[in-house]
């Protein structure tokens, strides 16, 4: 099934590609975060095509409609979708959105998908089968997190979250080096081992994990 959420992914990363050259039309959600039409566009992607791989499967999206709390609690097996995370990003054109897709089972993560389609970036799992990564044409390779008995920390943050209590982290680590990442492309630069830690205080959605 690896196979089919990467086609998936791959088409919504599309769908969002259609529009990013172009100027963003931006409305503003009722959380005040930003939402576009190519956000609306990749869920209408993934969402329709999830349907028709799985259609027993439900699907929690960023864009859904409020789906409340009490009935994506009673899920045991979902696909967790943010169609494009990292809108501000895709706002101020700096590549650093994704597409993101996985598989939850019991409160697990089984099979994820991650597409950075403006540089097309690509990190997916299973589980029992290994991380991998792959960008353009090439060939994909296997990821692993970094050895955690580091002399000196590298540190993923975000651009927009990081807020007070990940700096006042920084002063007690003045030997750490601090990496600026936007999305969820900072969880994939921890499992590729290209950080140690990716820190974050504030709250946070679902899909956002």
């Amino acid at each position: 099934m690896t196979n089919d959420i990467r086609r998936i992914a791959a088409e919504a990363g599309e769908a969002i590609m259609k529009t990013y050259d172009g100027p963003a039309e931006v409305e503003t959600k009722e959380d005040d975060s930003p939402l576009t039409q190519a956000d609306r566009a990749a869920h209408d992607c993934i969402v329709t095509a999830l349907a028709k791989l799985t259609p027993d499967i439900p699907v929690l999206s960023e864009e859904s409609e409020g789906i409340p709390i009490e009935e994506r609690l009673s899920w045991k097996r979902f696909w967790l979708v943010d169609p494009l995370d990292g809108t501000k990003e895709f706002i101020k054109k700096t590549g650093q959105f994704t597409v993101n897709i996985a598989l939850i089972e019991n409160g697990e993560p089984t099979l994820g998908v991650v597409l950075a389609p403006a540089s097309d970036l690509e990190y997916f799992a299973s589980r029992g089968n290994g991380a991998f990564k792959r960008f353009g044409q090439a060939e994909p390779v296997a990821i692993h997190v970094s050895e955690a008995d580091k002399a000196r920390l590298r540190i993923v943050a975000s651009r927009d979250h990081a807020g007070p209590r990940v700096a006042a982290m920084l002063e007690k680590l003045p030997d750490a080096e601090l990496v600026s990442m936007g999305s969820s492309l900072k969880f994939c630069l921890v499992a590729e081992g290209a950080a140690d830690l990716y820190p974050r205080f504030v709250p946070t959605m679902e899909w956002d994990t």
